[in-house]
Order: structure tokens, then C-alpha cells, then sequence
């Protein structure tokens, strides 16, 4: 057996937490990068005999559009999927029952779902350095609990009850855009990997903020640290989530 790790990670929490659950499986594994701007998801036709992973991070308590859209393309055939939400430490609200609805449009059989938490993209000190040794620990039991659930079944594995509401919460509007400084080399790197495609491969320092899904990911990839957000408007948003991040929240398994 083999797994389908398909992950949507711009700045690399959600494939940390990902890489925890299918390296306790010990299975050869294809990773798929949804967030790579060149992906063509419609070609994706994943084996009934694999076990698929699904991996996003909540954008304001759901599915981040552009992963939806990618999603919704891929060729599940009927392979059993655990499906995984991560987020830095607020709430995830909808975003795992709207994976799953995804996930099961696309032709796949949730058998599970986690939430999980890691780093804050945008507010680091909101679950600084998660996942950490004990996230890590609950990680391994869930992926162990999952696989007994596999191979413990001569039926078809039951689908869990998935917390959230349909319809889903409002999306949010337009986020942060980071803008390019005064150290941005030109080198064109954030624009070559910007999943949305915002950044301009001809100038860029110029990004397009109807297009840009504050990712961060072109804060984290730049060479320079030249990429950042407007420091003053950062800790105005982390003041007012403050009270809803600030008690450490824990991983959850839906089995």
C-alpha cells in the first residue's frame, strides 16, 4: 500500500504536520504541492488501492479558495482519505467539514480527520513553534489509531462525524499583502512561487492584491527577508485576536 500526500502548504506548517502522520505509516509516499502555482490538479487520478492524506491550512475558519478550486479537480476514486485542517491556535470552524465535502465531490472516502495546530503565518508568537514534541507525540497516536481503523476492517471503514456548519461561515475579504522593500534584489522567486500567481514575474516588487490570498509564502521563500507586512496593521490584528489565541489548543481526531 502507498500513500497520496496531497497538501496545500504555502509557508510549510501544514507539511509538518502532514510529513508526521504519513512517516508513522512507514508507506512509500508521492507527495502532490498544490501550492506550486504550476500544478495541474484535473491530472491527478489517485488508485482506490492508496491511502490519500489531504492537508490545508483554515484561512479564517475555511478551506483557502484556491485549494478548494484544486481540490475539487482531483480524481479520487473511492480511496479511503484522512483529511487535515491546520491552524495557528484560534479555531478552524468549517474548514474541515468543507474539506470534507470537497474531498467526497472529488471521489474520496473520508475515513478520518484531524485538526491540528501549528505556527501562525501571519502573528508568530500565536502557537510559536508548533507542532511541538507533545503535538508531535499526539500526532503519531492519531496516524497509529487511523491505520488500525484501515487494516482492522474487512468493510468499508466508516465515515466520522465531522464538526462545522453548512452552510459554511462567510468567507473573509482581502487580508495582508506583503509588499517588496527596499533590500528585493528583483530576483523573481516569490513571483515563480506565489500560488496565486499576484506577484509580477516582469517587476517583482509588484503584487497584484485582488489576486494575493496572504499566504505569506513569499515572506518565507525571499533570500533577502526584502518581503514583509505592515508592521502596524500586524499588531493590530494580533491585539484583537488575542483573547481567542492566546490558551494553547490541542489537536483533535475525528475517527
Amino acid at each position: 500500500m502507498k500513500v497520496s500526500q496531497i497538501i496545500f502548504s504555502p509557508t510549510g506548517g501544514t507539511a509538518k504536520v502532514a510529513d508526521i502522520i504519513t512517516d508513522t505509516w512507514g508507506m512509500p509516499v508521492s507527495k502532490i504541492d498544490l501550492s506550486n502555482p504550476e500544478m495541474d490538479s484535473s491530472s491527478l487520478n489517485i488508485e482506490k488501492e492508496e491511502i490519500a492524506i489531504i492537508a490545508i491550512p483554515s484561512f479564517g475558519g475555511r478551506v483557502p479558495g484556491l485549494a478548494a478550486r484544486r481540490i475539487a479537480n482531483i480524481h479520487g476514486n473511492q480511496a479511503p482519505c484522512v483529511i487535515v485542517c491546520v491552524y495557528g491556535n484560534r479555531a478552524y470552524e468549517d474548514t474541515l467539514i468543507e474539506l470534507q465535502d470537497l474531498a467526497e465531490k472529488s471521489g474520496f472516502k473520508v475515513i478520518a480527520a484531524i485538526a491540528a495546530i501549528a505556527e501562525h503565518s501571519i502573528m508568530h508568537q500565536y502557537a510559536a513553534g508548533r507542532p511541538d514534541e507533545q503535538d508531535k507525540s499526539e500526532l503519531v497516536s492519531f496516524a497509529q489509531k487511523i491505520l488500525e481503523k484501515i487494516n482492522g476492517n474487512s468493510a468499508e471503514p466508516s465515515t466520522p462525524q465531522i464538526p462545522g456548519n453548512r452552510p459554511y461561515k462567510k468567507a473573509g475579504g482581502g487580508g495582508l499583502v506583503p509588499k517588496a522593500g527596499n533590500g528585493c534584489t528583483n530576483c523573481g522567486l516569490c513571483a515563480r512561487q506565489c500560488p496565486a500567481q499576484a506577484i509580477s514575474l516582469e517587476n517583482p516588487k509588484e503584487t497584484d492584491s485582488k489576486k494575493c490570498i496572504s499566504c505569506m509564502r513569499c515572506t518565507v521563500l525571499c533570500p533577502q527577508s526584502a518581503r514583509k507586512l505592515n508592521s502596524a496593521m500586524v499588531s493590530a490584528a494580533a491585539l484583537a485576536m488575542k483573547k481567542a489565541c492566546s490558551a494553547r489548543k490541542e489537536n483533535e481526531l475525528y475517527l
